[in-house]
């Protein structure tokens, strides 16, 4: 990951995130709901970003969803991932019925469009908070990497060190453990990737349309309350473009980070990079000249 320079760049954006999230209280000390400015009052020095019809700080406010907004996205992504590979896995190695079932249960989750679902669970539920949206878009988003999951090991199942182990008398538990689970660690982490991503932008969508807790503070909150203020109406545009800023970097680092573990776990997709000493071996000895 280190010699990868997609994975270096997303994973620095990423962390300086992760950093803005648990320090925002001692980078915006002000707190995201005081009035410190006038309504919409244009960037400036003192308002970097600007201020809302509220005359709230609009970097503090998109400062202190972070926190929130990456919960979500972590927390769902870790929900997608663990159901998906449970399920993947179990269906992949034991086969049978227990492959039919789950592929049954994996083919109705996918076949179900993801979006509408959600809409309507959250409209049901009503004003969900962060940790129900996290959960709503977690058991209901894990049917692709289960597929995934389920494929690759159908392949690595017919292995001989696979047999050997079963040969030996080896437990279902720890063939999985031992001798599975590290061979799916760029598919897993592929699909950790993508799943926050997609929780991360999901979650902003739901809050956009109203269906989250109107109190919570996140990226998607930020967008609702400025829709509802009509901010781009009255020439507000920093009010849209803080919070939508942010899920486009993170999005794009994280988009960076699941590029550099395909090109890990695909040879074919590596760069050849030639070392430099190599290269001046190969220089034709008047080239320098």
């Amino acid at each position: 990951m280190t010699s990868n320079r997609k994975a270096v760049v997303g994973l620095v954006i990423v962390s300086l995130f992760v950093l803005v999230g648990l320090m925002a209280p001692l980078i915006a000390p002000a707190g995201p709901n005081q009035r410190v400015a006038r309504p919409h009052e244009p960037p400036s020095a003192e308002h970097v970003l600007g201020s809302t019809r509220m005359g709230r700080d609009v970097l503090a406010q998109t400062i202190h969803g972070t926190r929130t907004s990456l919960m979500v996205g972590f927390i769902a992504g870790l929900v997608v991932t663990v159901v998906g590979v449970a399920v993947g896995v179990t269906s992949g190695y034991f086969g049978g019925r227990i492959d039919e079932a789950l592929n049954l249960l994996t083919n109705v989750v996918l076949v179900i469009p993801n979006l509408p679902l959600m809409l309507v669970l959250a409209a049901f539920v009503g004003e969900a908070g962060p940790l129900t949206i996290a959960i709503i878009i977690g058991v209901t988003a894990w049917g692709w990497g289960a597929r995934v999951t389920r494929a690759q090991t159908l392949s690595l199942r017919q292995r001989d060190y696979i047999r050997a182990s079963e040969l030996l008398g080896e437990p279902a538990w720890r063939i999985i453990l031992v001798e599975l689970l590290p061979n799916l660690v760029s598919i897993i982490g592929f699909n950790f990737i993508g799943s926050v991503l997609y929780a991360l932008i999901t979650e902003a969508t739901l809050e956009f349309l109203g269906l989250g807790d109107p109190l919570a503070l996140s990226w998607g909150t930020n967008l609702y309350h400025a829709q509802e203020t009509s901010a781009l109406r009255v020439g507000a545009w920093w009010e849209i473009a803080a919070p939508s800023l942010a899920l486009v970097i993170f999005g794009s680092s994280l988009s960076l980070i699941n590029f550099a573990v395909d090109e890990i776990a695909n040879p074919r997709l590596r760069t050849l990079r030639v070392p430099k000493r190599i290269l001046a071996a190969l220089r034709p000895v008047g080239a320098a000249e």
